[in-house]
């Protein structure tokens, strides 16, 4: 699903993207690079300390849970090896509720196929502090229909699109440069 999404947005989005893929440690950094060929956006796998910045996509490591936060004036990633949340580490959850704080004012989520309901809780949480904008992949173009399902029945969902819709949507959202 990823790389129907990714490859199509600008290298001048107009702000930063955290991804949070429930894969185990050795396979992040190769999705990442694969990402990276295959987008004009600049996409890694965030390391702890990384500065977030514009037009930059960070897929959270495999097996840590991927967490943004203000250290030394500049946001920027960090990881904890907090217990697993909907049993899986990296958690969406977390990476969203570590939002909760930012300087962010208007925060674009979009949640992609897959089973469970991780990212709910975080987006609902995050809700509370942030003006939101939610975007659930749509159950035909899902190969599982879990956490978009659960997003979109808390009735905090502004789109659900097919999966080739999503990157549009997005940029629309944030914007470019």
């Amino acid at each position: 699903a990823l790389q129907q999404v990714i490859p199509f947005l600008p290298a001048n989005l107009n702000a930063p993207v955290l991804i949070v893929q429930h894969m185990p440690p050795v396979f992040t950094r190769s999705l990442a690079e694969r990402l990276d060929m295959l987008s004009k956006i600049h996409v890694k796998e965030a390391e702890d300390g990384d500065v977030i910045q514009k037009g930059t996509v960070y897929l959270a490591a495999g097996g840590r849970h991927m967490k943004a936060g203000k250290i030394g004036g500049r946001m920027k990633i960090y990881y904890t090896d907090e217990p697993t949340r909907e049993g899986v580490r990296p958690a969406a959850n977390y990476m969203y509720e570590s939002l909760m704080d930012s300087p962010y004012s208007e925060i674009c989520c979009a949640v992609l196929t897959g089973m469970g309901a991780d990212g709910t809780a975080g987006i609902k949480n995050l809700e509370q502090e942030k003006k939101i904008y939610v975007i659930a992949q749509d159950a035909p173009t899902s190969a599982v229909y879990g956490m978009p399902r659960a997003i979109a029945q808390t009735g905090l969902v502004n789109e659900i699109l097919p999966l080739d819709k999503i990157a549009d949507a997005i940029t629309k959202d944030v914007g470019v440069r």
